[in-house]
């Protein structure tokens, strides 16, 4: 069962650049607060402008590599949120430049879920990387054809902020 306490009085920016995910995200969130942005212009100024407890950034059609920089200056967790780029590049591109989670779009459905362990992760100092490939390793495995540790571990451990 869900630990929904964990989202209580929680910030959450989610960027995309499909209106439609947006909208699949608010509903997903809801009552909880979640702010969207569907260009990396927009974001940027969202993330200047407040705080957030995390960040869900699509990588494509709005620079999310770029975002993840930022919000890492900002301090803000940010997990990577994609549809098309899922690959062993992209994968370790995002550990390596600190984010918290890779999240396939397939999963959209299960994003509270994902959102509240990336939270308890948090909260307890530890990454989510090992949980996420626990779980959809097999998701992994079949789409890249390969294992958690075939894709490799980043040079560094990923960033906890």
């Amino acid at each position: 069962m869900m630990n929904n306490d964990l989202l209580k009085n929680r910030k959450i920016l989610a960027v995309d650049d499909e209106m439609d995910v947006l909208d699949i995200l608010q509903e997903q969130f809801d009552p909880f607060e979640i702010v969207t942005a569907n260009s990396y212009e927009d974001a940027e100024r969202l993330l200047t402008e407040k705080p957030f407890d995390l960040a869900l950034l699509d990588i494509m059609g709005v620079n999310g590599f770029a975002l993840l920089g930022l919000c890492r200056e900002k301090g803000v967790p940010a997990a990577m949120l994609t549809a098309h780029s899922i690959t062993v590049d992209s994968v370790n591109r995002a550990l390596e430049l600190g984010a918290v989670s890779f999240l396939p779009k397939q999963e959209l459905a299960n994003i509270r879920e994902h959102v509240i362990e990336i939270f308890e992760g948090l909260d307890q100092g530890r990454s989510h990387w090992r949980r996420l490939f626990d779980r959809l390793g097999p998701f992994f495995r079949d789409t890249l054809g390969l294992t958690w540790e075939k894709i490799g571990k980043p040079r560094n451990p990923p960033y906890i902020y």
